[in-house]
């Protein structure tokens, strides 16, 4: 069992290797996402000669506009993949066990970074074998392969979205589709981010009930021994902490969350 578990983390890390050119594709399709920039070959900055022979430079607005859209990048890699529902799940980990600080958000934010490119390892191989080798091949254009890189995303978010949040968001946009091919991105991406939170509240409500029932335990045995001025927590924390490693809880948290995705999802 633990060597099929090596294997699989092997595999997994592999995978990891082959995607890294992968986050290279978003930023450089940003910068040229702009047709009239690509193929007109329009210059980002515009220098103006006055007549007293000085000169003004000025950005085009289309490079203003890419520039901006720069500033949104990281919340829209975030909130299209994996790592919303794996940073709640640890969120409310660490908050049913009674630890403020351990493990700390720049531990619990690392964690989920990588176990997402562990889950999204196969979408970002689609991404990089049907988007970006084509395109620094230059078999294709930015804007078809903005379209190619879009298809794999976009399959991974309506597989792990429901049916009832989607309806919702159509409704709110007051949109008819006759199949999920032709629900637009701009629908897809909150139905996703909808049911990304439910699923992880789901997750951690299961998580918090051993918890829970840890601190009621140690409640009521302190009640009837009459320490009712000796907090709780202080006295669960560490059955906690021992309940936690007994169960190689790490470890089923990991499985746990790769398998709610579908360990080929995408």
């Amino acid at each position: 069992m633990n060597l099929g578990l090596a294997s699989g983390l092997s595999g997994g890390v592999t995978r990891l290797k082959r995607s890294w050119p992968v986050l290279l594709l978003i930023m450089l399709l940003m910068l040229l996402a702009t047709p009239a920039m690509a193929q007109q070959g329009m210059s980002a900055v515009t220098v103006t000669t006055n007549a007293d022979g000085s000169q003004e430079y000025s950005l085009t607005l289309q490079v203003l506009a890419l520039m901006t859209a720069l500033s949104f990048l990281p919340a829209i890699v975030i909130m299209m993949t994996s790592f919303t529902r794996i940073i709640i799940v640890l969120s409310i980990l660490r908050q049913a066990m009674g630890l403020q600080q351990s493990p700390n958000n720049q531990v619990l934010i690392g964690i989920s970074l990588f176990l997402s490119f562990f889950i999204m390892s196969p979408v970002l191989d689609k991404v990089n074998e049907t988007a970006l080798q084509p395109y620094l091949a230059e078999e294709i254009t930015s804007k078809e392969a903005l379209s190619f890189a879009e298809l794999p995303i976009r399959d991974f978010m309506l597989s792990q979205t429901r049916v009832k949040d989607l309806e919702t968001f159509l409704n709110i946009a007051n949109i008819q589709v006759d199949n999920e091919a032709e629900v637009p991105l701009r629908v897809i991406i909150p139905a996703f981010v909808t049911s990304e939170l439910k699923t992880a509240f789901q997750i951690g409500f299961m998580l918090f009930l051993p918890f829970l029932v840890i601190d009621l335990v140690v409640a009521s045995i302190l009640m009837a021994m009459g320490m009712m001025m000796l907090s709780p927590m202080i006295i669960s924390l560490p059955f906690k902490l021992m309940l936690f490693v007994l169960v190689d809880g790490w470890s089923l948290i990991m499985g746990t969350l790769a398998n709610s995705f579908g360990l080929g999802a995408g």
